[in-house]
């Protein structure tokens, strides 16, 4: 039981240092309010990760295409990754560092938000991607662990969870999401 204990007290000794960031807080904040003008304004949010970050980059434009708590329109949400063929096709001819960049050349436009997220910041096909965003002119936003890594560089905001344990950031990551989401479905609603 004392290693289940110390493994939630964890999760809830990074949340903690979250809530006490006004940094943090005040990125999360500017976040909401630059996807809330982006999508007001028509434009689309597209979101890349590896792995579990993959999961919550589906998981959080299933909110925004779908639904979070509310009943209302679908707004233009997409994770890069879901098409296999595409993803596999671009990893085998070309390379994996490029399949998100290839993708956000391809239907990226000015305004539209790339997230792209990555524990140790340093994922080098969300790299390229953020770096090809804002080539396009596109808002760009990082979800990383402590440090940032690479994203940090590309990220207009980072959002760096401040631990360098994965599966506490890929906890912090899908809490923000959903206080996001949670918060722009208010704007947009109401």
């Amino acid at each position: 039981m004392s290693r289940i204990s110390s493994i939630i007290q964890a999760s809830i000794d990074t949340k903690r240092q979250i809530l006490q960031s006004d940094e943090l807080l005040e990125n999360i904040e500017q976040c909401v309010r630059q996807i809330s003008e982006a999508l007001r304004s028509g434009k689309k949010i597209l979101f890349c990760g590896n792995g579990g970050s993959a999961a919550d980059a589906q998981h959080l434009a299933a909110e925004f295409s779908g639904r979070f708590y509310k009943d209302r329109k679908a707004w233009p949400a997409e994770a890069l990754h879901a098409n296999t063929s595409y993803l596999t096709a671009v990893a085998n001819d070309y390379s994996f560092d490029v399949v998100y960049s290839r993708l956000i050349e391809g239907i990226g436009k000015p305004g539209d938000i790339l997230v792209g997220i990555s524990t140790s910041g340093n994922s080098r096909n969300i790299v390229n991607a953020l770096e090809m965003a804002l080539q396009l002119d596109m808002q760009t936003i990082g979800m990383t662990g402590q440090t940032g890594g690479k994203m940090k560089e590309f990220s207009q905001i980072l959002i760096n969870v401040p631990s360098d344990d994965t599966p506490r950031i890929q906890e912090c990551h899908i809490l923000i999401g959903h206080i996001i989401c949670q918060l722009v479905e208010e704007n947009l609603t109401t």
